[in-house]
């Protein structure tokens, strides 16, 4: 599987590359490290960089900003998310000093006006004129009615930013799947990032939402492929999954999955990548990254050689669905 291939967004004129680079560790390592990361990534061809105000209350962003405006335009596609606004605060700044930044804490702010200025000063601290994709980001953890206030407020502001040409493409980015299944029933949306609900551990998607994305031609980005560690670490140590210890199921699972992988002589991660890529309706898997190892890791295992028969036996020990598409 090439990680460079292009995948287009519907007729939105945004095309992402297979293998994208998630944004959200980059604001949880150094910052010398992170800018590292995400120069290394655009050399080797991944064209396709996530973000949001939320990681490390704008540091992501302004870490992209240390490369991005430095090469050509036409070479990558940003995305970002909205829901949140970043305010200055009183309090220890060294943590966002080196950036450029004050100290920053979030709010949610799902309003017309809060949308706009989201995105507005999300440009400025990626240094960028515009960003291809705008994402609702977490609206379920937002405070009152989230549900009413991203159907009757945020996703219709989001809408105009995409008739108006100022965003190219527009969507959710979530931790579940039930409430981007609702948004695309209501709106004409162009990509959902959904992460951890489908991946090569975890279905909890596969049955009702992936059938609804091809439906209505909503495209999918997946974040978190690796479920927050546990397919891409050794499972006889300390793992996470979804950000937390696993429960027992999960990590039986886990290591159900890698004993087939080492039947086949196949990395874990190689799998996990190449399995939700193989899905009609995933556009890319945007795994983090903080090292350059990772992301030339992660590159290495889209493009390894799987046996058929990996697959095969997944789907035999009901590890996969029967059904599930496969490179």
């Amino acid at each position: 599987m090439d990680p460079l291939e292009k995948v287009a967004i519907g007729n939105t004129g945004v095309s992402v590359t297979r293998l994208g680079l998630g944004g959200a560790p980059l604001s949880d390592t150094a910052r010398d490290a992170a800018i590292s990361v995400i120069r290394r990534g655009h050399e080797l061809g991944i064209a396709y960089f996530d973000t949001a105000p939320l990681y490390g209350d704008g540091r992501s962003e302004a870490r992209y900003s240390e490369v991005l405006p430095d090469v050509a335009r036409d070479s990558f596609v940003i995305s970002t998310k909205c829901g949140r606004l970043l305010d200055a605060v009183d309090g220890p700044d060294d943590d966002f000093r080196a950036d450029g930044l004050p100290r920053l804490e979030s709010h949610f702010d799902m309003s017309r006006d809060g949308i706009r200025r989201s995105l507005e000063e999300s440009l400025e601290r990626l240094k960028l004129d515009s960003a291809e994709i705008l994402y609702l980001h977490d609206a379920d953890f937002a405070p009152g009615d989230g549900m009413r206030l991203a159907l009757e407020s945020a996703l219709p502001a989001i809408t105009e930013l995409r008739e108006e040409g100022i965003v190219k493409a527009i969507g959710c980015g979530m931790n579940m799947w039930e409430w981007p299944a609702e948004f695309i029933k209501n709106f004409d949306l162009d990509i959902v990032l959904l992460a951890g609900r489908f991946t090569l551990l975890d279905h909890d998607a596969y049955d009702e939402f992936l059938p609804l994305c091809a439906e209505r031609g909503v495209m999918l980005v997946i974040g978190g492929p690796y479920n927050s560690g546990i397919l891409a670490r050794d499972l006889d140590g300390p793992v996470t999954f979804n950000y937390v210890p696993p429960e027992e199921k999960w990590l039986v699972r886990a290591k159900a999955l890698k004993a087939v992988c080492d039947r086949h002589g196949v990395d874990l991660k190689a799998a996990a990548l190449q399995y939700v890529l193989a899905h009609p309706v995933v556009a890319s898997a945007i795994p983090g990254a903080q090292s350059i190892e990772e992301v030339e890791g992660n590159l290495a295992a889209v493009a390894a050689v799987i046996p058929s028969d990996l697959w095969a036996e997944l789907k035999q020990e009901d590890l996969i669905p029967a059904d599930a598409p496969t490179p």
